[in-house]
């Protein structure tokens, strides 16, 4: 009997069950929805590596952990309030993520002895005693949803394909959801009879729910109060294929994407490709090298081009990365890191690819490297790698991971009219004293070199991954020019210093210093937040530009006593900032295909703090 309905600053709910239950859609079908009912939130979605592991197995488990909230939030949440389990697989390997007393939603038709037994179980979890802690709510899904559908002549498969709906349902009246977003979505995403079937699903999970009393309450959260604006909900995915779409409209350029599919990087090619009538061109090669080389080409005709990949695919690209180094072209090149090495974990998050982006060339090839804080930063980066590679001639590698490109937050619709325009070293008439064309004559603040596209008149110019002639571009082989040429696309490199903001310090000025870079932000944002609110003294500074720093960082080293440096890697930039600054940083690591818990942070400064600097 529902006794009240509660008032909950934030929940955090997790839908598991196999890669073909539809956590991915219900997940996100609950995260559109709370974001139209005002509230913060950021999500996990969490694929298993198989493509296609068996049914009911553990590998096969799919997950969706997403937080809601009235306040601001930067995670999907440390750990879950409600665990919906399709499966018993889906339970055993999620049970853990639940709070202390937390719900878990059980579905009690998929706890046969053969379900036990593909989830390598010797006892039934509601018998065993391993649930004592939590309460659990026991649903016969999947009979229930063939109830609810019986009529419309659908298989015994095709009906039970509806039940992720029908527990949506159940969630919805749990936490007081409009659930008539979802349902003009099914009605717009199915044909017949399986839209109808879904909303049966959806409605019949609804009012089992009100009818049943199954919880003992309902859950309120309100809106956020957050920026007055307009908001979307949006991935970091879509955000990077909008930013550099609009960073290459402010330049007045084409955009040409030429990539091979790889894990998690391909959706920035959907996304992309959807594009089209924004001056985007998509090109699906063969291999990797083919991608790379296809922008170099597109950029070397006078458009942007733009390549990405995730995980192995960034060694295949190594030697035309090289080539885009020596040739000074602009080009983007997204890093959509994943598990590692070689094919790793394809699904699974890490930050692991740094060292690779700062050295992983052979000579001296220095790259620009910025990296992606949330996914709704991924806009702003794919603006600024753009800006970058334009205006300075130079390849930028963008570092995202999985989280950021599979997680969602609101994003805030930035006014279009306040984008700055971005400029090029694009000319048409020869820049020599002489009349002729000097394409390796430089700008002398920059050092950026011209550029001139392929058939100007008067503007005929060698291209290739030869060493070139300092002014000429002629192939060089002179032992001085080589070096002096090195020299040149270093400096070239470190001046973009001179044109990137400082780096800005939130939290305490003094103290410990938390430094980090990408999608650890939310985690450790967060736990600044309390550590401060706790009166300790922590500052956080994350980094967006890692080739070059930012000019500042040395002097914000020097006010703190210690420097953190959590990363999902053992250690890669605190190699470089101990090396770079010769300065004794803590290294705080995880490289378990998960982001860091807030917890795991808080822990972390706190051992900071005590532990006089040794290794936290």
């Amino acid at each position: 009997m529902i006794t009240e309905t509660e008032i909950a600053d934030r929940v955090t709910i997790c839908f598991a069950g196999d890669s073909g239950d539809g956590m991915q859609l219900t997940g996100t079908q609950f995260t559109n929805t709370s974001a139209l009912a005002g509230n913060d939130l950021a999500t996990f979605p969490d694929y298993p590596a198989e493509i296609r592991a068996p049914a009911g197995t553990r590998a096969g488990v799919s997950g969706f952990q997403l937080q809601f909230s009235s306040d601001q939030i930067f995670t999907a949440g440390d750990a879950a309030d409600v665990l919906v389990a399709m499966n018993v697989a889906a339970l055993v390997t999620n049970v853990k993520k639940l709070k202390p007393r937390g719900t878990v939603i059980v579905n009690t038709d998929k706890l046969s002895d053969k379900d036990l037994e593909k989830a390598d179980l010797t006892s039934n979890p509601l018998e065993d005693g391993s649930l004592d802690g939590y309460e659990v709510i026991e649903v016969e899904l999947s009979r229930l949803t063939k109830e609810a559908v019986k009529d419309l002549g659908l298989s015994a498969k095709e009906a039970d394909r509806c039940k992720n709906l029908f527990a949506l349902g159940m969630t919805y009246w749990m936490y007081g959801r409009d659930h008539s977003f979802t349902k003009n979505w099914i009605k717009g995403k199915f044909k017949e009879p399986y839209s109808t079937a879904n909303l049966k699903a959806l409605e019949a999970g609804h009012a089992y729910a009100e009818t049943m009393e199954i919880f003992e309450r309902m859950v309120e959260v309100k809106s956020a109060t957050l920026t007055p604006g307009t908001y979307r909900n949006i991935t970091g995915t879509q955000a990077l294929a909008i930013g550099l779409t609009t960073g290459t409209n402010l330049a007045e350029k084409n955009l040409f994407y030429g990539t091979y599919p790889i894990t998690p990087a391909t959706d920035t090619l959907h996304e992309l490709a959807k594009l089209k009538n924004y001056n985007v061109t998509t090109f699906q090669a063969e291999d990797e090298i083919a991608g790379i080389c296809s922008a170099i080409g597109a950029s070397w005709a006078g458009s942007m081009g733009v390549t990405g990949t995730s995980g192995p695919g960034l060694a295949l690209k190594g030697e035309a990365l090289g080539l885009a180094v020596m040739t000074e072209l602009p080009l983007v090149v997204v890093d959509v890191q994943r598990g590692g090495p070689s094919t790793g974990l394809p699904t699974k998050t890490e930050q692991s690819d740094l060292l690779m982006a700062l050295y992983g060339r052979n000579g001296e090839a220095p790259m620009a490297i910025i990296a992606a804080a949330t996914p709704a930063d991924c806009f702003e980066v794919g603006i600024e790698a753009v800006r970058i590679s334009l205006e300075h001639m130079t390849p930028v590698m963008l570092l995202t991971d999985g989280y950021l490109a599979n997680g969602a937050e609101p994003w805030r619709l930035p006014d279009i009219d306040s984008l700055k325009p971005i400029g090029n070293r694009l000319i048409s008439t020869p820049n020599g004293e002489d009349g002729e064309y000097l394409p390796y004559k430089r700008d002398p603040e920059t050092l950026a070199r011209s550029w001139a596209t392929p058939g100007t008149p008067g503007m005929m110019h060698r291209i290739g991954g030869l060493e070139k002639d300092e002014l000429t571009g002629n192939v060089s082989y002179d032992p001085e020019n080589h070096e002096k040429m090195c020299e040149l696309r270093r400096d070239k490199v470190a001046r973009i210093a001179n044109h990137i903001p400082e780096q800005d310090v939130f939290g305490s000025d003094d103290g410990l210093l938390v430094l980090a870079w990408g999608s650890t932000f939310g985690a450790i944002r967060q736990a600044v937040i309390k550590a401060n609110n706790d009166g300790k003294k922590v500052g956080h500074a994350h980094l967006r530009y890692i080739s070059p720093f930012p000019k500042n960082l040395e002097a914000i080293f020097k006010r703190y006593d210690k420097v953190l440096i959590p990363e999902m890697n053992l250690g890669q930039l605190s190699r470089v900032i101990k090396s770079e600054y010769l300065i004794d940083a803590i290294s705080h690591t995880k490289i378990q295909g998960q982001p860091f818990k807030v917890t795991e942070i808080e822990s972390a400064i706190n051992d900071a703090i005590s532990n006089n600097g040794q290794e936290a």
